[in-house]
């Protein structure tokens, strides 16, 4: 069972994701796009975060959240969106949704670190 789940289309941006956090002990599953997210989610009721891009194809990030909450009924998994979307709109709609946190890409691990292991607990 994994901690965290990193949904990302990029497999450039989701494989450093996923080896840097990797690198500091902790455990991580992938997905591809939010449906793949979201499947992944369903199967492994370890993972307590999910750090997802908001664009990808098949569904986006914020959707995959709403999805999350509303069809799922999960309200415990903490979520941070890792993107270059930087809307007023979709933060707010992100908010809305529960997400913990929003971090514009390129993603910066050893800044961020401290918070992804709070997040955790």
């Amino acid at each position: 069972m994994a901690q965290i789940l990193v949904v990302d289309d990029s497999s450039t941006v989701r494989d450093a994701v996923a080896e840097f956090l990797r690198k500091n002990n902790l455990d991580v599953v992938v997905a591809v796009d939010g449906k793949d997210g979201l499947s992944k989610l369903k199967n492994d009721s370890g993972i307590k975060l999910i750090v997802s891009d908001v664009n990808m194809p098949n569904m986006d990030g914020l959707t995959m959240v709403e999805k999350i909450r509303g069809e799922l009924g999960n309200t415990s998994v903490n979520v941070i969106m890792l993107t270059t979307e930087s809307s007023p709109s979709l933060k707010e709609r992100g908010k809305a949704a529960g997400i913990k946190g929003w971090i514009v890409k390129p993603f910066k691990g050893d800044v961020v670190l401290e918070s992804i292991k709070k997040l955790l607990v």
